[in-house]
C-alpha cells in the first residue's frame, strides 16, 4: 500500500508522530512517505499516487492547519482513503469526517493505525493498550538542520525530539491529554528511547527534547533514561517538561537532571492566582510555583514557565500581578512572550465543561475552529487579550527581545510604563527554543 503522512505543525520539531507509525507501517511492507508541511509544501505527484493519506493531529494549532491540507488533498486525489490520529483526532471526530476522513485513531495510535491501513474493521477510535515500541523510523523526513534550534550563550544546537512516556496521570481540566487518556500513562521503553537518541544524534542532534506531558509521570523510568543518556552521550543536553506538583515532590531529582545535561525545564504554572489554579486542578499552589523558581536557580537549571493568562476568572489587576511576578522573579527573559498572550483553549471533550459556572461564559461550539467560544464578563478583558497577542506578533517580528516585549506588555495592562528599576534587575544567559508556541 502506498501510505502518506502528513505533518502540519509540530513545535518545530522534526514530528516523532510521522516517524514511529512509519516504523510499523514499513514492517507491514507498506510504501511510506513522510511530509511536513511546516517545512515544505504538498508534492502534487505523491499526493496523486497515494493509496492512503494519514494527517497526524497532536495540538490544536496542527489540527486547524489540517483542515485547509485535507481539502487540498481531496481535490488532488479524490480515490485516496484518508485517515487522522494523534491527540486531536477523537475529540473532533464528527468534524474530521465531515472533512472526509474515513476513521480517527487516538491514543496510543500505532498499531491502530496500521490496522486501518491495511483495511482491518475493528480498529478502536482511542486505544489505550501497551503497546511494544518500534524505534522511530525518521528516513524520508527533512533534515534535523530545517528545525528550531537551542540558544544558549550566543550560540545554537540542532534539536533532536523524542518521547519517553505519553499520556498522564494527572487530570488538569484544561488540558487536551486528559480527553483522550483519562488518567492513564504509558512509558516507552529505555532501549528503544536510546535507539532513538542515537539515531538522532548521528544525524546531527547536539540537544534532546523529550515531549513528554510530564516527563515525572514515571521518575525512575527518567532517572534510567538520563542515566544512560549521559553516559553514553557525555556532550549531548536536553530539556523535559515537569509538572510544578513534581518538580516539588521530587526535588532530590533536580541535581540528577543537571549533571546528566539538562539545560531546560518547561512547567505549565498557568497562573500565579490560587482560585484560578484549583479551577484548573493544576495541583499546585503560587506559593508552589515560588518554591520551584527557588530549587531550580539553587540547582542550576533554567525554569521555562507557560502560562493561560486570559481565562473568564482573570482580572486586569490579576493580569497585572502575573506581570509583577514575573518581574520580581527576575523571569522576564525565561517566558516566552506569547505566554503571556495566550487564551484559555476549550475543546471538544474538555473537563472544564464539567464547571457549572462555565455556562455563563460560553457562547457556542465552534466545529471549525474545534473550540468552545467564550466571553469574559468584562469585554475590556477580552480587548486587552486581543491587544496582547496583537503586540507580541508585531515586536516579535520586528526582532526585540523577550524583555523588550515584557516591557510593551506591562505599558498595556498598566497604561504606564515599567518601574523605573526594571532595567536594572537581573539579566540572565538563558536556554531557549526558536520556537515556544506551547498549543
Amino acid at each position: 500500500m502506498n501510505v502518506v503522512l502528513i505533518s502540519t505543525y509540530d513545535l518545530g520539531h522534526q514530528p516523532f508522530g510521522l516517524a514511529s507509525p512509519a516504523a510499523w507501517l514499513r514492517e507491514r511492507g507498506h510504501q511510506v512517505h513522510c511530509v511536513d508541511l511546516a517545512a515544505g509544501g504538498l508534492p502534487s505527484l505523491l499526493m496523486r499516487q497515494a493509496e492512503v493519506v494519514a494527517f497526524y493531529l497532536p495540538m490544536h494549532t496542527a489540527a486547524r492547519l489540517a483542515v485547509d491540507a485535507i481539502d487540498k488533498v481531496k481535490r488532488m486525489n479524490p480515490q485516496a482513503r484518508l485517515l487522522a490520529f494523534g491527540l486531536y483526532a477523537p475529540p473532533n471526530a464528527e468534524f474530521l469526517r465531515s472533512l472526509g476522513i474515513d476513521r480517527v485513531i487516538g491514543g496510543e495510535y500505532e498499531r491502530a493505525l496500521a490496522d486501518a491501513v491495511d483495511g482491518l474493521v475493528e480498529v478502536p477510535a482511542v486505544s489505550l493498550e501497551r503497546l511494544p515500541f518500534r524505534v522511530p523510523d525518521r528516513d524520508g523526513l527533512p533534515a534535523l538542520a530545517r528545525y528550531s534550534k537551542l540558544h544558549i550563550n550566543g550560540t545554537e544546537k540542532a534539536v533532536g525530539y523524542t518521547e519517553a512516556s505519553r499520556g498522564c496521570k494527572h487530570m488538569c481540566r484544561h488540558c487536551p491529554v486528559v480527553p483522550v487518556y483519562q488518567g492513564t500513562f504509558r512509558v516507552v521503553p529505555s532501549g528503544v528511547v536510546l535507539e532513538d537518541v542515537r539515531r538522532l544524534a548521528a544525524a546531527g542532534a547536539q540537544h534532546i527534547t523529550f515531549g513528554d506531558p510530564d516527563f515525572f509521570n514515571g521518575p525512575g523510568h527518567a532517572s534510567k533514561i538520563v542515566l544512560a543518556l549521559h553516559e553514553e552521550f557525555r556532550q549531548l543536553t536536553y530539556d523535559v517538561t515537569i509538572k510544578i506538583e513534581h518538580l516539588l515532590r521530587h526535588r532530590d531529582m533536580l541535581p540528577l537532571l543537571r549533571e546528566t545535561g539538562c539545560l531546560l525545564v518547561t512547567s505549565a504554572v498557568e497562573s500565579v492566582e490560587d482560585v484560578i489554579l484549583e479551577k484548573l486542578d493544576k495541583g499546585h499552589t503560587r506559593a508552589d510555583f515560588l518554591e520551584v523558581v527557588r530549587l531550580c536557580r539553587e540547582t542550576g537549571l533554567a525554569l521555562a514557565p507557560t502560562f493561560v493568562p486570559f481565562t473568564p476568572w482573570t482580572t486586569r489587576e490579576g493580569y497585572r500581578e502575573l506581570l509583577r511576578v514575573i518581574a520580581e522573579l527576575g523571569l522576564m527573559d525565561d517566558v516566552a512572550p506569547i505566554q503571556l498572550a495566550l487564551r484559555l483553549l476549550i475543546p471538544p471533550g474538555s473537563l472544564l465543561l464539567e464547571l457549572p459556572e462555565m455556562e455563563q461564559y460560553l457562547t457556542g461550539f465552534d466545529a471549525a475552529a474545534l473550540l468552545h467560544r467564550w466571553k469574559h464578563p468584562d469585554p475590556e478583558m477580552d480587548r486587552l487579550a486581543v491587544e496582547t497577542l496583537r503586540l507580541v506578533a508585531s515586536e516579535q517580528k520586528q526582532g526585540r527581545s523577550r524583555r523588550g516585549i515584557f516591557a510593551s506588555i506591562w505599558e498595556a495592562a498598566h497604561g504606564a510604563p515599567p518601574p523605573e528599576n526594571f532595567d536594572l534587575l537581573p539579566r540572565a544567559a538563558i536556554p531557549y527554543m526558536d520556537e515556544p508556541w506551547y498549543c
